[in-house]
């Protein structure tokens, strides 16, 4: 919704030729070999979004759509009264359940990932998986220095890894401010906690088969029983992701990805987007225009 950028940040030009971040995200998945992308939308935006981008998409690679509604809850659940703050991530995962069959990536539309991110969670994506009773999912692991805004606090799910590179443990941080030493998470005034700005951090770039979904209505219900009154809490995928890796029932590799991350956040950031799309447009790794 682009509540801190102050619009549709998502439809805003940033290419050399007025593409978005979303057509690059596109653009790499197809040539890392994917072959499906799923919009999860709001269907009061369905056709500004279609014709301003879906329609392009759809000559390039198949396209579905799945649709976040806020009143789209389980049996036995409310939306309670005053309540218009979407259920978060997990929720918006789980509208795309119907549509989504096959071993999938989970991204930020917003968010510009690089070539390289697309390509080490599609190569994980199709090696066979053990038949152990645990789901095995993956992630790309981005620096969280270099995920910062210098115009505000971010939103970012800190990791902690083993020798072996898995996942030991996610903390969704929403209050991370870059600092001169490093970060600050500061969710909580009186205890800020102090972070190096080495600490890998998800960045919602996940690649999950298809048994996730069994495990977010389960993760999702919990959260309404214990905060389906609260107006403003959101269930997020790293939470989800932290509590299955806790309970045993998944474990998660974290893959380094060479590619850089940015995004745009505040309005202020825009800039840095538009410099950093056009460096990597000079040095060959996109076309311009991006489509033909």
């Amino acid at each position: 919704m682009g509540s801190r950028y102050g619009g549709l940040k998502q439809l805003d030009g940033m290419g050399p030729h007025g593409e978005v971040v979303m057509d690059y995200s596109v653009f790499d998945a197809i040539r890392a070999g994917f072959g499906k992308v799923v919009f999860v939308i709001r269907r009061d935006f369905e056709e500004q979004f279609k014709s301003q981008l879906g329609d392009r998409f759809s000559k390039h690679i198949r396209v579905e759509y799945a649709f976040q509604a806020l009143n789209d809850l389980p049996a036995g659940f409310t939306v309670p009264e005053g309540r218009t703050k979407p259920w978060g991530t997990a929720h918006a995962m789980l509208a795309a359940a119907g549509v989504v069959k096959e071993p999938c990536l989970m991204i930020n539309a917003d968010d510009f990932y690089g070539r390289d991110a697309f390509k080490v969670i599609a190569d994980d994506l199709v090696k066979p998986r053990p038949n152990d009773g645990k789901s095995h999912y993956s992630m790309a692991g981005f620096r969280l220095k270099n995920t910062l805004s210098e115009h505000g606090s971010v939103a970012r799910g800190v990791c902690t890894t083993d020798a072996d590179g898995m996942l030991t443990s996610l903390t969704e941080m929403t209050k991370i401010f870059k600092t001169s030493g490093g970060a600050e998470n500061r969710e909580d005034p009186d205890a800020p906690v102090k972070l190096t700005g080495d600490e890998p951090v998800s960045m919602n770039f996940f690649g999950f088969t298809p048994d996730f979904f069994d495990h977010l209505r389960a993760a999702f219900l919990d959260f309404l029983r214990e905060n389906g009154s609260d107006l403003k809490a959101e269930c997020y995928v790293p939470k989800v992701v932290d509590m299955l890796i806790n309970a045993g029932k998944a474990d998660v590799r974290v893959i380094d990805t060479s590619g850089k991350w940015f995004g745009v956040t505040y309005p202020e950031d825009k800039a840095e987007v538009v410099a950093s799309i056009k460096a990597l447009v000079d040095a060959g790794e996109y076309p311009s225009p991006l489509w033909s």
